[in-house]
């Protein structure tokens, strides 16, 4: 085990932490100029952070509420599943979206503080984590183990609304929250317990509306969501791929090498075919077939014009997943709300109206 820094160590790093960011900000002229016209309200997670009080800043940068893009992969495959079981013709529950909104909130930050505990030695010696709340000092792990318990409350909570099914479903998932950040040293394959852990969504939603899963629909969903987070978590990971090298951290990204994006191509390949499946479980409609074929020429793109070398654009193809969520999301919505107009000239449809009237 390493030892804590002395104290006289962190401060250098808090330093370096502030002179970073300030350097930052400097290099960026137009941040000068709005701010010399007027001081405008925060319209970005980031700057919505740096506009809290100072005392919260820390615990809301260890939830990385300034860094949304990790709620959007968390929630999408909630709001797949919860469209996917509203019943035919019908959008879906509005207040049950919003209710796994606010949980997606709550424990994907949960989730990024057992992460930053565990890995808090190892962040040390990360270029992008040095300036983490835990390795720069600014949290202790004691109080990171208070905000979790505060966050692990909230998150009950909001389970606590759904059904009996649900509820134990839910449950069941903090075994993977808990042991994924262990697995970047066991195996160079960590993405796929990332994906295990990140879309228990997926099944979770289905179960919120509909009592129960229907695995015909739930575990092809799922066995979609899995590969889709390998993909865009193996890009991510090439950012820290000569830090990881050096303090023994595990990825594919390492493993891989050059044959990177012919793996991404076949991850691809099997979450656009476990779609279809799901798709077809439910009597999804052109809509939905049309918006898989929309996410897949997505996912061509990313993977075949990202710079595996450029830290800049890794982050941006990573980012560039929520609009490909949010197509998906479209496609279900569309589809699903088309399915009563399928089913209204079917025979037996017309007949029972006629014998209605």
């Amino acid at each position: 085990m390493l030892q804590l820094c002395t104290n006289s160590f962190q401060n250098d790093k808090r330093h370096n932490c502030v002179s970073t960011t300030r350097l930052f900000h400097s290099s960026n002229p137009s941040r000068h100029r709005s701010q010399s016209v007027q001081q405008r309200p925060p319209i970005t997670a980031a700057e919505f952070v740096d506009s809290s009080p100072k005392a919260i800043q820390p615990y809301l940068k260890l939830a990385r509420i300034d860094r949304p893009i990790g709620t959007w992969l968390l929630y999408l495959p909630c709001t797949w599943s919860i469209a996917m079981a509203a019943p035919p013709g019908v959008f879906p529950d509005m207040k049950m979206m919003a209710l796994f909104g606010l949980g997606a909130v709550i424990m994907r930050g949960a989730g990024c503080t057992i992460n930053d505990m565990w890995d808090c030695k190892y962040d040390k010696k990360v270029t992008r984590t040095l300036c983490r709340p835990l390795p720069s000092g600014e949290v202790s792990h004691l109080q990171a183990l208070g905000f979790l318990a505060v966050q692990l409350s909230a998150g009950l909570a909001v389970l606590l609304s759904l059904n009996t099914y649900s509820i134990l479903l839910g449950v069941a998932s903090l075994g993977p929250v808990i042991v994924y950040p262990l697995m970047k040293r066991i195996t160079y394959w960590p993405h796929i317990f990332l994906g295990i852990t990140l879309n228990w969504g997926a099944m979770l939603g289905w179960s919120a509306i509909q009592g129960s899963c229907d695995w015909s629909v739930c575990l092809p969903l799922y066995l979609a969501c899995v590969p889709w987070t390998i993909i865009y978590d193996t890009i991510y990971s090439h950012q820290d791929k000569s830090d990881d090298l050096a303090v023994g951290v595990k990825s594919a990204a390492l493993l891989l090498g050059d044959q990177v994006k012919y793996w991404l191509s076949a991850f691809g390949a099997i979450m656009m075919t476990n779609m279809t499946i799901a798709g077809m479980a439910c009597d999804q409609t052109w809509p939905y077939y049309t918006s898989l074929a929309l996410a897949a020429a997505h996912l061509t793109w990313q993977i075949k014009t990202v710079d595996l070398s450029n830290d800049e654009d890794c982050f941006e193809k990573f980012k560039s997943n929520k609009w490909l969520g949010l197509l998906i999301l479209t496609g279900i919505i569309g589809g699903g709300l088309l399915k009563e107009k399928k089913q209204d000239h079917h025979p037996s449809t017309e007949v029972l109206k006629k014998s209605k009237t």
